[in-house]
C-alpha cells in the first residue's frame, strides 16, 4: 500500500455503536480499510474488536451509525449479506471440519453439483430451489479439486502434500492457510482474520504472515485482529486502536513504534468516559 488514503475505502464504518443491555460495547466508532492494504485492529480484552467485526460480518446489527462498501451505504442483516458483498471472516477457531479433506472444507456449504451453478447473489427462493436440486445431483469433485488447488497455488501455499488430506492431519499453519484460502475462494474483497497466528510456531507464523501480505498484493482489503504487536508490525500498513469501545486513533505503521501503540491501548485518550453521559 502506498500510504495514499485519499480515495474511497473499500469498507468503512461511520459512527457505529452497539450496546448489550447496560453494557456499551462500541461508541461511535469510525473504521476503514482500502483495497490492497492490511489494517490491524488492536486493543485489550473488552476493547470492542470482536463487537466491531461481528457487526460488519452481520452476526448482529449496530444500534446506530452506518456501514459503507465501495462508498455506498449497505445494510448487513446476516452473514449471508456480508458474504454477498465479498466480506469473509476467518475466526480464531477456523470453523473447519477435521474429518473432511481440504477440498470438502473449502467448499463446505457451497458445493458444486453437475449442471447447477453456484448461487452467490441469488434470491432466497432461487437458493431454496438450488438446495433441493443439488441434493439430487452428484458433486463435481474434480472441478472442485481443481479450483481448490488453483486457489492455493495463487496464494503460494506450498506446504500441503495433497488437498485430499483430512484437516485433522494438518499442522496449525496449514489449517490457517486452508481457512484463509477458503475465504478468498468466493471472490471475496475484504478478508478479516481473527488472531491468525495464535498458538503457531515460528515457521508457521512466518507462513501465515506471508500469506496475509499476498492477500493485500491481490488487491483485497485485509483486517487483522491480533494481540501480537510483533506480527502486526510485520504486515500492517495501518494500526487502529480501540479502547473501552472507543476508537483511540489510527497509526501509520511506518510512523509509529510498539511503545506508542501500547500506550494507546492502555492509556489512550477517549472522547467520552464510558458510563458517563457525553
Amino acid at each position: 500500500m502506498s500510504g495514499n488514503y485519499s480515495g474511497t475505502p473499500l469498507l468503512e464504518t461511520k459512527s457505529v455503536s452497539k450496546h448489550f443491555g447496560a453494557v456499551q460495547a462500541l461508541t461511535r466508532v469510525d473504521f476503514d480499510v482500502f483495497p490492497g492494504e492490511v489494517v490491524a485492529l488492536v486493543g485489550d480484552n473488552g476493547a470492542g474488536k470482536s463487537t466491531l467485526i461481528k457487526g460488519i460480518a452481520g452476526i448482529y446489527g449496530f444500534d446506530e451509525g452506518e456501514v459503507l462498501f465501495d462508498g455506498r451505504r449497505v445494510h448487513i442483516h446476516n452473514p449471508r449479506d456480508a458474504a454477498a458483498l465479498g466480506i469473509e471472516v476467518v475466526y480464531q477457531d477456523l470453523a473447519l471440519a477435521d474429518n473432511l479433506d481440504v477440498v470438502a472444507n473449502m467448499f463446505l456449504g457451497r458445493e458444486w453439483n453437475d449442471g447447477v451453478a453456484p448461487t452467490t447473489g441469488a434470491t432466497d427462493s432461487a437458493r431454496g430451489a438450488f438446495r433441493l436440486l443439488r441434493n439430487l445431483l452428484p458433486l463435481t469433485e474434480i472441478e472442485m479439486e481443481k479450483r481448490a488447488v488453483s486457489t492455493l497455488n495463487e496464494l503460494a501455499v506450498t506446504t500441503l502434500r495433497s488437498v485430499r488430506l483430512p484437516v485433522a492431519a494438518l499442522s496449525g499453519g496449514q489449517r490457517q492457510s486452508v481457512a484463509i484460502a477458503k475465504a478468498v475462494l468466493w471472490n471475496s474483497r475484504v478478508v478479516i482474520l481473527d488472531e491468525p497466528t495464535a498458538a503457531l510456531g515460528v515457521a508457521q507464523t512466518r507462513q501465515v504472515l506471508n500469506l496475509v501480505r499476498r492477500l493485500a498484493e491481490r488487491g483485497l482489503g485485509v483486517v487483522v485482529i491480533s494481540h501480537n504487536l510483533h506480527d502486526i508490525f510485520e504486515v500492517a500498513d495501518r494500526i487502529t486502536v480501540l479502547r473501552l469501545g472507543h476508537k483511540v486513533t489510527t497509526f501509520l505503521r511506518k510512523e509509529t513504534d510498539q511503545k506508542e501503540v501500547v500506550h494507546a491501548i492502555t492509556a489512550g485518550k477517549l472522547g467520552t468516559v464510558p458510563g458517563m453521559s457525553s
